[in-house]
This record gives C-alpha cells, structure tokens and sequence, in this order.
C-alpha cells in the first residue's frame, strides 16, 4: 500500500493502547483441550438472521477497502473473495463502487450493507432501499463511529483516505444526495466532498431506534454494542442481532479489550446472534471468540493485507488459512463442532 493508506489502515486512535488490547486479550485466554474425543470431520457451519453459512466467519466492513485492492476496486475483489469462499461480505457505505456493482459479484454467497446513518433521514432511507433492491440480506447499523476518533497520525498524512472523495460511490449514485448538491459534482469536484462532511454522522440515540427499525425489514444487525444494559435494549428495540465490536481500537480509545466484553453481552442477548469482531489475527483467536458465545467472526486487518498483496486470490489466501487453522485446532483439542465450544472451555493463561 501507499504510505499514507498504509497508516490510515493500519493504526488506531489516541496512544493506540485499545488497538493493542484487542490483540493481546486473546493471548490471555487459552482453549482446555479434550482427547479421546477425534473426529474426521469439523462442523462449522452456522445460522445468522435467516442466513446459512458454511462457516462463522465474515468480512468485516471496511470504509477504504478500495483503496486497498491494486486495481482500485477493492469492494469488488471482495465480493469475489466471499463468491468463491461462502464467507458473507459486509459492504461499506463508504466504497469506491455503488452497492449495486459490489453486490453482482456475491454470487450465492450473502452480502450483508453496513450503514453509516446520515443526518438526512431520506438518504438513510435510499441507501437502505437500494441495498434491499440489491439483493443484500440484512443491515448493520454503526453506532461507535458518528463522528473519526482522535488518530494523533491522521493530521500527519498529506492526503487521508477518509479526507479524500475517492469512497463516496454510494453517495454520488444516490438520487437524494444528488437532490442535496448545490451543483453538479463535475463542476466542482470538492462539492461533494463538502456536502457529504455536513451530513455524515447522525447523533443516533435510543428514540431512533424505532425509526431505524421503520426503514427494513431486512434482519436489522446493531453494531458497536459492549454494555450489557444496551444489549436489552437493543433487544427489546426491536434489533435481530447485536455486533461486539470496538471499531478496533480505531474510534474511541483507552476502553476494554473487545472480547472481553463478549461474555457479559451474550448473556444479556439471551439467545439472540452476537456477531464480533476487533483483535481477530488466528484461527485460534477465532475458536476463543466462538468458545466465549459469538456466533459469527468478522476479518478485518487480515483480508485488508491480502487484498493489498493479492487481490481476491490474497483474500481468498487468507480465509483459507484462518479457515484451515481454525478446523484443525479444534480437531486437535476435541471439539467436532462449535457447540462443543463453550465458556468453560476457556482457560486464563496467566500472561
């Protein structure tokens, strides 16, 4: 990657100590291996909002995935990516490719559309519609980054990605931002980039939540959720799955580790899907996330790097290998499916 990509993508917010938790959490919990207990086979398929997957795992959305693939279309290098896997994409709001282009690669593999809910309540709408019309088979809901984190790096980069117009596809094809241009992008190319700064980062609180249940009836996925009470009320809100995340580290720093907040907020789900992300690098961290009550893994800086390498073979390359290592460790400590991978089979490791 470029250098100045190279550090949007790859560092978080503030001293970066949230980052590196995310990461160093998983070296603090061990997996208790069974014998006696082999098996030929590894069951990992799963069950996700009406959606059966060959495997937990997902890829993650990524605001400048783009950016990333050498040919500059790094959505749809990872719409093949999840074709030729089974491993669903969560598209980005933020794309170098409409959601339409991204979605015609999916093949039979479901897409998931990550929303960044904007100020204008009609371009919320039309974003969503358009990802119903698309094919796409539910909808996340950020709610941890409506507003960029403190990144001390970011103002020593001469030309952010996030600063630039290069992501704003799904905005420029969108008729309601159009409506909402003073004139014509090709006129003045900095317009769009103008308008769009006005209007992203809605200020959601709790009395939208029934407006955004209002705008589908696709599985309506909240992400961003660590506190157990906002669970219940997620729930009792009408939303069909709660995402763990941190952002990665990359939004608000100084907070806890991700996957230590999974167990308290499976709990307070009670039954409904949590989906997690944030710190996942191994095929064992993915079985430790599985283990603690997630139901479905998000990828993210992995496949970013084998984009960046590889293109959809990179991506492909690296779920393959996460995949491999996933299935073998289980088989070598016992568990033939992820039912078998409960809490208790999680052990500190005294580091």
């Amino acid at each position: 990657m470029a250098a100045d990509l190279w550090s949007y993508v790859s560092h978080g917010s503030g001293d970066e100590s949230t980052q590196a938790n995310n990461v160093a959490a998983f070296q603090r919990i061990g997996v208790l291996p069974r014998m006696l207990r082999a098996s030929e086979h590894r069951e990992l398929s799963v069950e996700l909002c009406g959606m059966s997957l060959p495997t937990p795992l997902f890829l993650a959305p990524v605001g400048v995935i783009g950016l990333c693939d050498p040919q500059g279309h790094g959505e749809v290098a990872t719409a093949q990516a999840a074709a030729r896997t089974g491993v669903p994409m969560m598209a980005s709001t933020m794309a170098v490719d409409p959601l339409e282009t991204v979605a015609s690669h999916f093949g039979d593999t479901p897409g998931i559309f990550q929303l960044y809910t904007p100020t204008d309540r009609d371009l919320a709408q039309s974003l969503v519609h358009r990802a119903e019309n698309a094919g796409f088979r539910a909808l996340v809901v950020t709610l941890d980054c409506w507003h960029t984190g403190w990144r001390p790096r970011d103002p020593l980069l001469t030309d952010s990605p996030r600063l630039r117009s290069d992501c704003l596809a799904n905005y420029l094809t969108d008729p309601v931002f159009q409506r909402l241009l003073p004139t014509a992008p090709d006129d003045n190319p900095s317009v769009a980039l103008d308008t769009w700064n006005t209007i992203f980062g809605n200020r959601l609180t709790w009395d939208d939540l029934p407006w955004l249940r209002s705008l589908t009836e696709l599985p309506l996925i909240l992400k961003g959720i660590g506190h157990p009470e906002d669970v219940r009320r997620a729930k009792d809100g009408g939303a069909d799955a709660i995402y763990c995340s941190n952002h990665g580290g990359r939004q608000a720093n100084g907070g806890l580790a991700a996957i230590d907040l999974l167990p308290s907020v499976v709990a307070a789900a009670d039954g409904l899907p949590v989906l997690f992300d944030s710190g996942i690098r191994s095929g064992a961290d993915i079985v430790k996330a599985l283990a603690l009550g997630a139901t479905a893994v998000g990828i993210g800086h992995p496949y970013i790097y084998g984009l960046a390498c590889g293109g959809t073979d990179g991506i492909v390359n690296v779920l393959n290998a996460l995949l491999q290592e996933t299935d073998l460790l289980m088989g070598l400590d016992g568990y033939p499916t992820i039912a078998d991978l409960t809490p208790e089979v999680i052990l500190p490791t005294g580091r």
